[in-house]
């Protein structure tokens, strides 16, 4: 049998091909170990995004905002988250004071204002702790500091203002004026200082004269209910009730997130005989800020001269345990209780009013109405 000796010869194969599977072979497991996301469940859920941390400068822009829309709760917030953030920055503290304060928390403003004090001593930050200490009834301690903020900076129109405002709380009528047009000379477009004009010719009995004030400083500021509501009290002191409701209405518009525009309209009702808009008025500045006492102490009124006594006594203790103190409240309180034959807490209460005022005639009554039986 013929066999054909002869071979063929045979083609080399190139070996680039099994180089480039063992490379992706090679990419495939580092990929499988460090690239796993790539390779996750499809059914697993889905991981939020991670929301960027906020800054003390956007809380800052923030508080800036809720102020100027008249947000003033809102805003005292922000400024406390900037000033959680920042410490070391005084400015959003001294504010947040300021506000506080506004709000209807005058002893909580000065204990903040003390913090941004002791970290920045500004002119600014003196004046507001000196406005705090003055709506908290420290009258001594608010001359002192707003002394210290004119000291500091003579020039700062908040300085002087403040200054005029707790002089006319000291009924040091001559020094109030002087600070009030010295602070409206260095700045006459600083609504504080106008503001505080028309509180000091308001406490002179130069009515129409602050009204006047309080209207330029509603243009300057008109997202401050506050200016609003000194218009009004100067309205209901000439016994313009009318134009004094319009005026806590213009507040409670102006800070609707705020207690104290809806607590002088609730008043002024009482005041001008309408208690059923003077209840619900008050009731809503309890809802909004159920800390507020002076809120209580108008709606104890208000029960007061409806001649409900239970709801009365209720609503001035509530005022009382919030730490307002008032000659009116106490007798009110102890007058509620004799008037149901319950002399054993209406002494306790006009003993108190008498504390403040030995001349007062309504606890003197409401003593000898006890000692009658």
């Amino acid at each position: 049998m013929y066999i054909d000796q002869r071979f063929r010869s045979r083609r080399r194969r190139s070996p680039w091909p099994i180089i480039l599977a063992i490379f992706l072979l090679a990419a495939g497991v580092y990929l499988l170990g460090t690239r796993t996301h790539f390779f996750q469940n499809p059914f697993s859920p889905v991981q939020p995004t991670p929301t960027p941390t906020r800054t003390a400068l956007s809380f800052l822009e923030e508080a800036d905002e809720q102020y100027r829309a008249g947000r003033l709760k809102a805003a005292t917030t922000a400024y406390a988250s900037a000033a959680a953030l920042d410490p070391a920055d005084a400015d959003a503290p001294g504010r947040q004071a300021y506000l506080t304060t506004l709000l209807g928390h005058p002893v909580e403003g000065a204990e903040i204002a003390r913090k941004a004090v002791a970290t920045k001593p500004t002119a600014f930050n003196l004046a507001i702790l000196a406005m705090a200490l003055d709506w908290s009834g420290r009258y001594d301690e608010a001359i002192k500091t707003a002394l210290q903020a004119v000291d500091k900076d003579p020039l700062s129109a908040e300085a002087h203002a403040v200054l005029a405002e707790v002089y006319a709380d000291k009924n040091n009528w001559a020094r109030g004026l002087e600070e009030a047009q010295t602070a409206i000379k260095l700045n006459p477009n600083n609504a504080m200082s106008q503001r505080n004009l028309g509180y000091v010719l308001e406490n002179q009995g130069r009515y129409r004269e602050a009204i006047a004030a309080y209207e330029k400083a509603a243009t300057l500021e008109p997202k401050l209910g506050y200016i609003y509501i000194g218009a009004g009290n100067s309205y209901l002191a000439q016994g313009d009730y009318d134009d004094a409701l319009a005026m806590f209405q213009k507040a409670v518009e102006a800070n609707p997130d705020s207690p104290t525009g809806f607590d002088a309209l609730g008043h002024g009702s009482t005041l001008a005989g309408d208690p059923d808009r003077a209840i619900s008025m008050l009731r809503k500045a309890i809802e909004i800020d159920p800390t507020y006492g002076t809120a209580y102490a108008h709606l104890g009124h208000a029960y007061y001269t409806q001649l409900n006594w239970e709801a009365a006594a209720e609503n001035i203790n509530k005022a009382v345990a919030l730490g307002v103190h008032n000659e009116q409240y106490y007798y009110e309180l102890g007058l509620a209780y004799a008037y149901v034959k319950d002399c054993g807490n209406a002494v306790k209460w006009l003993e108190k009013a008498l504390e403040l005022n030995p001349d007062s005639r309504p606890a003197l009554e409401g003593l000898k109405l006890c000692s009658q039986g």
